[in-house]
This record gives structure tokens, C-alpha cells and sequence, in this order.
């Protein structure tokens, strides 16, 4: 395929992943109106966010997997057909429950968007070139990512519009998108006559849900040490259990567990869920941060998270040009590790007072961090895989990535809750202030800033700043761990020919004929 050709390609792929981008970022400068419209929790409205991360951290394999199978086009365009059900759903919702099922509709889509993307790119790019090609996606990402909170940030800021038309306006693009990928993308189908491993499916959906959901709530809904966590992990580890031991027989596993022999997807599967917690898990809060600490609109808030963006739009563009040009990649992937967690350490240095100049410092050093690693990771892994496997192995750090993610959601969510807690009561107590029934506990609503008395808007300011710090704290060894996973990969040539040819390649080696024509 000629540069033209393949940018025609990914123009839908390319639209579909900024659907998928705004879906997260509008979102994030309206929750602390959301949840206050609605009147809410402060674990709810971290469950608005994990919801969503929980269903395309569970559904990323399988979509993996029916990549490898079926038509990857009709695979996209169903994801985002789910995407636009889920964005209706959350726009007319009228409570947090009907918002957090909607989120998990989204979350399915947005889980076929995140597995096919990036196998659809391997299949028609070289890896020898991704990296030239992962720069454009790069900027769609940072554009998406900027355009996200400050349209959310005007949109809640707009009487007459408000935070319904957050969740609207993705509708139109990812129709837009469907509408492309029918249009410009031509892909073979593999014309495989199989019975999909719905069991070993329904097995890993189900034992990653049970531990999330613990994570989720333990701590917060009850202990750590309850029944109800003896129930959950115990149930999860069980249902894992029967899912390595159903994938290890099936003929078409969802996992093949033989990838893992593999040392490159080993140590980039380890690196991606440990970035995964220490970027959503530390960065997710930061626009509470802004508006509830610094006490800053939904509008201003969007604009302050530019230094972070435009430090991973840099180093992602950058980093893979160069990457193309060199064909070296590993000695990137290790000075992101470190530069990310730099950023972090800086990053938890962060109070109330923090100017802004310093805060914007710290973001875009863990920006470019963030940059030069996430991407990389997955090129790394679909360098060294068969072409066959390219699915599910792309999938599988899709996978962990996003289980990391949700797990840093959820658990620095609740040590947020907790930790906002205890420093009101502190505060309100030094100040000679009573506190209401319901204060000092995790389930403490989400304050709204402009009704607060200056004395008690002064104590929810300084508990946010610290309980903030903490969290990029708590993420920072996470990151460290990261750097360790990467510097022991070994660095392999990138490979010259595409993920189709070389399939194409492998089949008739296997068959001792030549290639198959493709199917449109």
C-alpha cells in the first residue's frame, strides 16, 4: 500500500480512536457537575470512570480474538455502534445508575476500538514504519485529549447546553467514522471455519470483573478483610483458574497462553499494566484537583492539562520518527520509563499552593514520559510475534494496560475518598468547626465549591491538594517497576514487511503453497 492509500485507511481508524479519546476527556471536567447534579458520591463518581474502564478491560481480548477470525472492519464498526448506544444512554440518564450502565456500554465499544485500532495498523503497516504512522495517531490523541476537557469545560459552563451534550456530541463522530471505515478501509478476511472459545470468554470476563469489582469496593463499601472480599477474590482467582486450564486445551484459545513463552510479550505485558496504573491511576483525579483545590472552572481546568498533552504529542511524534528512521527502539522505551517517573515524583510534590508555572513543569515531564513508552511497548510486542498471533498478543497489553488502569482507578480512588475524609475532619476540627453526620467517611459527597463558606472551602481545598499528592506518591513505585521491566528486553531489528504479508507468508510456509488472494 502506497503512504496515500494507508492514510485513507486510517482516516476511519483515526476518527474512531478520537471518538474513543473524547468519550474519556469531555467527560472528565464535567464529573464534579455530574455527580453534584446528581447528587452523588465521591465513590460514585469513581465509579463512573472505573465502570467503563472495567468493560473494556474485560472485552479487549475478545475482541483481540475475533480480529484474528473475522472481518476486523465489521468488528470496529460494531464497537462503534456500541459507543453511540452508550453515549444516548448516559445523555438522557437521569440518575448515577442508569449513568454507570451506559458507561459500561461505552466501555464494551471502547474496548473494540482499543484491541482493533492498533491490530488493524500492524496488519497494513510495517514495523520498520509504524512508529512514522504512530506519530498521526499520536496527534490525534493529543488532540482529542485537548479538545476533550475544554469542550467539556464549555459545554457544562453553557446554561442552555450543559453536561448532557458532553456524552452527545461524540455521536456524530463516531457515526462519521462507521461511515469511513465502510468507505476506505480494505482488509482480508481470513476465512476460518472455528468455534469461538466462548467458554474460556465468558471465564476471563467474568474472573477479571470479581477482582475488580473487589478492588473497586473494598475499602470503601466494606473492608478489606470482610467476607465479602474472601467471596469475591476466591470466586475471581477460581474463574481465572478454569480459564487457564479451558485455554490450554481449546484448539482457538482467547489468550493463547504459548505468547507468553515469548520474553519481549512477557516484559512489555508487565511494563503495560504497571504504566496503565501509574498513568490512569495518578492522573485521573487531576481535574478534581483543579476545580476543587485550585478552585478553577470546568473551562480553565480543561486548559490547564495542555503542558501534559503537548509533552506526550512531542515526544510520541518525535520519538517515533526517529524510531522509523533508526530502526532502534529500546533505549526510548527506557528513557520514557524513567522521565514517567520522574514526572510522578514531581508530581507529588503538588498542594493547594502550587503555582502553576511549577505544576505545568511536572505534567509535561510526565507527558513526554508517558509519550515515548505507551505506544512503543505495543510496537516492541508486535515486532516479535507471528503474524497470526498479532491480535491477540496487541490485545493482551490492550488488555493489562487497561486492567492496570482500573485498578489505579479504583484503589487510589477509594484512598482519595478516605484520605479527603480524615483531612476535613482535621481541618474542620482545627478550625473549631462541627462536622456534619456522614463527614470523616469515604461516602462524603463530592463538595460543590461555590456554596461553601470561605473557612470550610479553605479545609476541602487543602485535603484535596494533599489527598492529590498522595496519589501520585502511591503511583510513583509503580512506574519504577515499569523502568525495571524494560530494561531487560532485548532489542530486535523491526521487521520490513506488513502484518498481512507477512501472514501471507507464514500460510504458505505452513501449507507449502503460495499465498492465498485476498478477500475485500
Amino acid at each position: 500500500m502506497t503512504h496515500q492509500q494507508i492514510l485513507q485507511a486510517m482516516s476511519g481508524l483515526m476518527a474512531g480512536m478520537f471518538v474513543a479519546i473524547l468519550a474519556g476527556t469531555v467527560v472528565s471536567n464535567a464529573l464534579p457537575t455530574i455527580i453534584a447534579d446528581l447528587g452523588a458520591s465521591q465513590s460514585s463518581y469513581t465509579w463512573v470512570v472505573t465502570s467503563e474502564l472495567l468493560a473494556m478491560t474485560a472485552t479487549v481480548p475478545l475482541w483481540g480474538k475475533l480480529s484474528d477470525l473475522f472481518n476486523k472492519k465489521l468488528l470496529l464498526q460494531l464497537s462503534l455502534a456500541l459507543f453511540v448506544v452508550g453515549s444516548l444512554l448516559a445523555g438522557f440518564s437521569q440518575g448515577v445508575g442508569l449513568l454507570i450502565f451506559s458507561r459500561v456500554v461505552q466501555g464494551v465499544g471502547a474496548g473494540g476500538l482499543t484491541a482493533l485500532a492498533q491490530v488493524v495498523m500492524a496488519s497494513v503497516i510495517p514495523p520498520r514504519q509504524l512508529g512514522k504512522y504512530a506519530g498521526v495517531f499520536g496527534a490525534v490523541f493529543a488532540v482529542g485529549t485537548v479538545a476533550g476537557p475544554l469542550v467539556g469545560g464549555v459545554l457544562v459552563d453553557t446554561s442552555w447546553l450543559g453536561w448532557r451534550w458532553c456524552f452527545f456530541i461524540g455521536v456524530p463522530f463516531a457515526l462519521l467514522a462507521i461511515a469511513l471505515l465502510q468507505r476506505t478501509l480494505r482488509l482480508p478476511t481470513a476465512r476460518r471455519e472455528v468455534r469461538i472459545d466462548w467458554l474460556g470468554a465468558f471465564l476471563i470476563v467474568a474472573g477479571v470483573c470479581a477482582l475488580l469489582i473487589w478492588v473497586s469496593l473494598a475499602g470503601n463499601e466494606f473492608a478489606w478483610t470482610s467476607w465479602q472480599t474472601g467471596v469475591l477474590v476466591a470466586g475471581g482467582l477460581l474463574l481465572l483458574t478454569a480459564a487457564v486450564l479451558v485455554e490450554a486445551r481449546t484448539p482457538e484459545p482467547v489468550i493463547p497462553l504459548g505468547i507468553f513463552r515469548n520474553r519481549t510479550v512477557t516484559l512489555t505485558t508487565i511494563a503495560s499494566l504497571l504504566v496503565g496504573v501509574a498513568m490512569f491511576g495518578g492522573t485521573v483525579f487531576l481535574s478534581q484537583y483543579f476545580q476543587v483545590s485550585l478552585g478553577k472552572s470546568p473551562t480553565v481546568a480543561g486548559l490547564m492539562s495542555l503542558p501534559m498533552i503537548l509533552g506526550l504529542l512531542v515526544s510520541s511524534t518525535v520519538a517515533g520518527q526517529v524510531i522509523s528512521r533508526t530502526g532502534t527502539w529500546k533505549r526510548y522505551l527506557v528513557a520514557g520509563a524513567v522521565v514517567m517517573t520522574a514526572g510522578l515524583a514531581l508530581l507529588s510534590t503538588i498542594d493547594a499552593g502550587t503555582p502553576f508555572s511549577l505544576l505545568s513543569l511536572y505534567m509535561a515531564v510526565f507527558g513526554v514520559g508517558v509519550g515515548m513508552l505507551m505506544q512503543n511497548l505495543v510496537l516492541a510486542a508486535q515486532n516479535d510475534v507471528p503474524a497470526a498471533d498479532l491480535g491477540a498478543a496487541t490485545s493482551v497489553l490492550s488488555f493489562f494496560r487497561s486492567m492496570g488502569g482500573t485498578i489505579g482507578v479504583s484503589v487510589l480512588g477509594a484512598i482519595l475518598a478516605n484520605r479527603v475524609a480524615d483531612e476535613m475532619t482535621k481541618g474542620l476540627r482545627d478550625a473549631g468547626i462541627a462536622t456534619s453526620t456522614g463527614e470523616g467517611s469515604g461516602e462524603s459527597s463530592v463538595p460543590d465549591m461555590a456554596t461553601l463558606p470561605d473557612p470550610i472551602r479553605s479545609v476541602v481545598e487543602h485535603a484535596y491538594g494533599v489527598a492529590t499528592a498522595d496519589l501520585f506518591l502511591i503511583a510513583t513505585p509503580f512506574a519504577l517497576l515499569a523502568v525495571v521491566a524494560v530494561v531487560f528486553l532485548k532489542e530486535k531489528p523491526l521487521k520490513t514487511t506488513s502484518g498481512m504479508e507477512r501472514l501471507a507468508e507464514e500460510s504458505a510456509a505452513a501449507t507449502g503453497k503460495g499465498p492465498a488472494a485476498p478477500v475485500g
